[in-house]
């Protein structure tokens, strides 16, 4: 009884329909849960991603325009310096001490070298000790050009602190060298990469780097650490692999930490470098966290009040078919009279129905459409290879019947190629519409026109009476003198014309060879020339050999 009660639980469309909706609510909570958290994660993403865009180009101008300002006024420094000093190192090196305490660009301090890196001066506190390994290829072509050349951050000798050098070359004049003048410029001061170095985004572990890509090499950095360190091979970080090969703009990545993070690139125009601004996922995203905490609660009250009003709701709305179930049961025990169930208007059953029956009647059209197609030429319409045979079989089972003879003329058209090759495939399947509205003309109702390929019809005459080979000769006549007529396609006058092998036959021939025959006569009539015939009188050989 427990078993019974059991199935028939589980089998009530109202205990059904209220697990399908439970079903659907906990799908559609868990969907929405997801497809919210994913478009939240999205949303505030792309919010963070334009906010380090804003950061990264900001950082980006202030740093341009702090080495475009030292490029200026090395140049003017260049322009300054006095040619004789160049030959005097004691008043080389004072101009530049009196050149170092006037300005505060260059605060690492100035360096004038030849193109070897040789120190022209006498002084021993220099910035660096070797300004040897500054002059690269790429500085002297970038140098021989006229520009200032920014190079790789190098260690000064007191104190050992990062600078970024600079330096413009002096040419030579009546047989003296060129000469470079280098001004270096801590990282660390606030006026050039200071406050760069300082910056924080977010709760602290966020922050800017400055990386110099031809150098791969990180040139500053909110983090101590990474300064002047080579960056991460490539594979380490996708976003950066990026980056370093001209990329510009946001993403979301994984360092070489580990650690997911939302970056921004935005280059320094005047020396190639890149700043990125950048704060891990886990504090730009600590909203979608939250918002999830809060729609997991709403979902368990959803689903409670969804038990509570469904319930009812489906009860209201099953009643009138669980009437029609119970009643459709006592007719089927015989305790009611058979008779239609009430139809409550035109529901969603009424108009299932009426769509199956117009369904049904598409089906069947289509069907015969696919019929029509398997057996009908698809250009001209003329009935193909496969209803030509048939047609065949049923004229030479009707000549049984009526002791006559069938005709079959093969038609192979002569200089229809030239056509095609010269006016288009389109102006030769008018051509082919055209012979098959020729041909149908010619022939009566109750033959047939086919085309089984290409340039190449079949006519079929049914019941042809004797003389059989003079009535066939004549239907040949009529397609020679129509197919001789020009065609006019495209406002070009175009002739083309016909070479026919014909057969008779009668009961005692098959469709394939009257068809083969013809085809072999075909070719005989094309080897005599344009516009030729053949008929062979297999009839009346078959006749006489009776």
């Amino acid at each position: 009884m427990e078993v019974m009660f059991r199935r028939h639980f589980f089998q009530s469309i109202f205990i059904r329909l209220l697990m399908l909706g439970l079903v659907f609510v906990v799908i559609a909570l868990v969907g929405r849960y997801f497809i919210f958290s994913r478009f939240l994660r999205d949303d505030i993403t792309r919010v963070v991603a334009r906010q380090q865009l804003s950061l990264a180009n900001y950082a980006a101008q202030d740093i341009n325009h702090n080495i475009t300002q030292r490029q200026a006024l090395l140049k003017k420094l260049a322009a300054d310096l006095p040619v004789e000093a160049l030959q005097q190192p004691a008043a080389l090196a004072r101009w530049i001490s009196f050149i170092q305490t006037g300005q505060t660009l260059f605060s690492a301090g100035l360096l004038v070298t030849d193109e070897q890196g040789h120190a022209l001066t006498l002084a021993r506190a220099r910035p660096i000790n070797d300004a040897h390994p500054l002059i690269t290829d790429d500085a002297l072509r970038t140098l021989h050009s006229g520009e200032v050349y920014v190079g790789q951050p190098v260690l000064t000798a007191n104190p050992a602190q990062p600078a970024v050098p600079m330096m413009v070359r002096l040419p030579g004049k009546h047989g003296r060298p060129a000469t470079l003048l280098i001004g270096l410029t801590f990282l660390s001061d606030p006026d050039f990469l200071g406050n760069l170095m300082n910056s924080r985004i977010g709760q602290g572990s966020g922050g800017f780097l400055l990386i110099s890509p031809q150098d791969r090499l990180f040139v500053a950095a909110s983090q101590p650490g990474m300064m002047l360190k080579p960056t991460p091979p490539e594979g380490v970080n996708l976003l950066h692999d990026k980056a370093m090969a001209g990329y510009r703009g946001t993403g979301v990545t994984v360092n070489a930490q580990g650690v997911e993070e939302i970056s921004a690139m935005v280059t320094v125009p005047a020396t190639g470098w890149f700043v990125v601004a950048r704060i891990p996922t886990s504090e730009a995203l600590v909203t979608v966290d939250h918002a999830k905490d809060f729609m997991f609660r709403n979902a368990v009250l959803s689903v409670a009040f969804f038990l509570t009003t469904f319930v009812a709701a489906l009860y209201f709305l099953l009643r009138p078919l669980m009437r029609a179930t119970a009643q459709a049961e006592k007719m089927t025990l015989g305790q009611a009279p058979m008779q239609a169930l009430p139809v409550h208007g035109q529901d969603e059953v009424g108009t299932l129905i009426a769509a199956f029956n117009r369904l049904l009647a598409k089906i069947n059209e289509q069907n015969q459409a696919l019929v029509i197609a398997a057996q009908h030429d698809a250009l001209t319409g003329l009935p193909n290879r496969i209803l030509l045979a048939d047609r065949v079989r049923q004229a030479l089972a009707h000549a049984v019947r009526h002791q006559t003879a069938v005709a079959l003329l093969f038609l192979d058209l002569d200089m229809f190629k030239p056509i095609n090759d010269s006016l288009g495939h389109e102006a030769g399947d008018k051509v082919l519409q055209e012979v098959a509205r020729r041909l149908t003309a010619i022939v009566r109702g109750t033959d047939s026109v086919a085309r089984i390929g290409g340039d190449e019809f079949v006519v079929l005459l049914r019941e042809v009476a004797p003389p059989f080979k003079e009535a066939t000769e004549r239907v040949a006549q009529q397609i020679l003198a129509a197919l001789q007529q020009p065609f006019d396609v495209a406002g070009t006058q175009c002739h083309i014309g016909v070479s026919i092998g014909a057969v008779t036959g009668d009961a005692r021939s098959s469709p394939e060879t009257l068809l083969l025959r013809a085809d072999q006569l075909m070719y005989q009539a094309k080897a005599m020339g344009r516009g030729c015939y053949v008929i062979e009188n297999e009839a009346d050989t078959l006749a006489s050999g009776a």
